[in-house]
């Protein structure tokens, strides 16, 4: 009876041991497969996984090394891994406290390692002290490196750019959604009086109070649809307002807000006062070339004196002759004489006004005007040189024709130069019996001019220098007259053309016309 229960003791035992077996061999199924999951994933990853010993030595590498550096992980095996290290990030690494990298069990650092092929390749690695829980003697260093050349790269060059833009003379600005200039660059505080660690910047403060209606009203729209706008702003100086070129830009990309914009301003200071002295200059020389203008005109002048003088001579005189033969008779028998006499004396003094408001040194200020009075007046100022000469001045505009933008004194001595020089190339050549003017709509908002003439034209090899200053076809032309129209065709915003043609020359002008009330205004980003 007693065997039979300690057999059956026994069977018991040996059936609790066969069931811890199997549970241990389904652990180490279990473990072994997790073990061989983590290797999948070691050997997966594209960082570099490795274990070292406590001088570094490689224990174990994962696959990545071959993509990494071009080892295959056996190569490492046995290799310190110090001495690949760059020469200099090591004694970075060894001048440090060593409580920092075996001590504290956990560090990170960013160095050059050197590839296989000779290269160094800038890694950021994870490093984790194992010790011995009993003794605490260190084990071994789990590391995982990742290549951040790239990363390294692109701060170097943010780096670079970021010392560019706080050394160059353009005023540079970043601004927020709320025009808050969180950035600033040397150039901009100086001008600005801005301290460098000054957060609570406005935009208000960086720009004329006009140009921030326009940034506000025309710029911020403009790049918030396109994304960037350039034009012609003032910015607020010490000395006052400095006129600026400036680029805005949207911040885009990764990471960046969408409401922040980049201000680039170049001062255009200079070049504002150089075109000034330029204007002056060419005004200087316009005058002149009315003078000399003028001089020519001395008989248009003279004629246009004597008529009326003389006429006022004869109703005078003639008043004289009724007062002699009748002493007595009534005033009222005068009032004809007297008036168009007074009629003389206002058409004189119309001609001299206009003479004197042509040959007045003034700016150049285009303005709304209507093109067949200027053209009249030009006409009128060159008619008696035309009589004389016996040649015919034909002018017949439409009267549909929009208003120009000119000014009336430069477009006049533009027709004037224009008619005189069309006069002396009709002048003894056979058939150049007329000069013609007539003008058109050639487009939207543009209106042609062109004065022609039936000379013997312009040969091809002078055209190409017509409008150059100082030469002339004539001998005794001096050469300044169609430079001058040019130019002064181009600050009213025109143009000034040699048309090709067959007989004769002919001279096109280009005026933008008025705009329309009912058109809507042209704007561009």
């Amino acid at each position: 009876m007693a065997g039979r229960d300690d057999n059956e003791r026994l069977r018991r035992r040996l059936a609790e041991l066969e069931a811890q077996n199997a549970e241990l061999e389904a652990q180490n199924a279990e473990l072994d497969a997790q073990r061989r999951h983590y290797q999948w994933l070691a050997e997966s990853t594209t960082d570099l996984i490795s274990r070292h010993a406590r001088d570094g030595t490689f224990l174990y590498a994962s696959q990545a090394a071959r993509s990494l550096l071009g080892y295959a992980p056996d190569e490492l095996i046995g290799v310190s891994a110090y001495d690949l290290f760059h020469p200099a990030d090591l004694a970075d690494l060894l001048n440090k406290s060593p409580r920092v990298y075996y001590h504290d069990g956990f560090y990170q650092q960013t160095y050059r390692f050197r590839a296989k092929d000779g290269r160094y390749v800038w890694f950021e690695t994870t490093s984790r002290t194992r010790r011995d829980p009993a003794t605490g003697e260190l084990l071994d260093i789990l590391c995982v490196s990742r290549d951040v050349s790239r990363r390294i790269r692109a701060e170097a060059n943010r780096e670079r750019l970021a010392r560019v833009v706080e050394s160059t003379t353009d005023y540079v600005l970043f601004v927020d959604g709320e025009e808050r200039l969180f950035y600033s660059n040397e150039a901009a505080r100086r001008l600005l009086a801005l301290p460098r660690d000054d957060h609570d910047a406005r935009l208000a403060q960086a720009y004329t109070p006009e140009s921030l209606a326009v940034l506000r009203e025309i710029v911020l729209p403009a790049v918030a649809r396109y994304g960037s706008w350039s034009g012609e702003l003032e910015m607020q100086g010490s000395r006052g307002p400095a006129p600026v070129l400036s680029v805005v830009l949207a911040h885009r990309g990764p990471g960046a807000a969408p409401d922040h914009l980049s201000l680039l301003n170049r001062d255009i200071g200079l070049r504002k006062a150089a075109e000034a002295q330029a204007r002056r200059h060419q005004e200087q020389i316009a005058h002149a070339n009315r003078l000399a203008t003028t001089g020519e005109l001395a008989s248009n002048i003279a004629h246009e004196l004597n008529q009326p003088l003389g006429a006022i001579g004869n109703y005078a005189s003639g008043a004289l002759m009724q007062l002699r033969t009748d002493p007595t008779r009534p005033a009222g028998d005068l009032a004809l004489p007297l008036s168009r006499i007074n009629e003389q004396i206002q058409r004189l003094a119309e001609r001299l006004r206009h003479i004197r408001t042509f040959v007045r040194k003034g700016q150049t200020r285009p303005r709304p005007v209507a093109l067949i009075e200027v053209v009249d007046a030009a006409c009128r100022l060159c008619e008696w040189q035309y009589q004389q000469a016996g040649i015919a001045l034909e002018h017949a505009l439409p009267e549909t024709l929009p208003r120009v933008l000119a000014d009336p004194v430069g477009l006049e001595q533009v027709l004037v130069n224009l008619l005189l020089n069309a006069l002396e190339a009709s002048r003894d050549h056979p058939g150049a019996d007329r000069v013609v003017i007539d003008a058109r709509s050639s487009g939207p908002r543009e209106v042609t001019f062109r004065v022609r003439d039936r000379g013997p034209g312009i040969a091809a090899s002078r055209a190409a220098h017509l409008f150059e200053p100082f030469h002339s076809t004539r001998e005794e032309g001096l050469g300044m007259g169609l430079a001058i129209s040019h130019s002064l065709m181009e600050a009213m915003g025109g143009g000034l053309e040699l048309v090709s043609g067959s007989g004769g020359a002919t001279f096109a002008g280009t005026l933008q016309a008025e705009a329309s009330r009912h058109a809507p205004p042209r704007s561009q980003p």
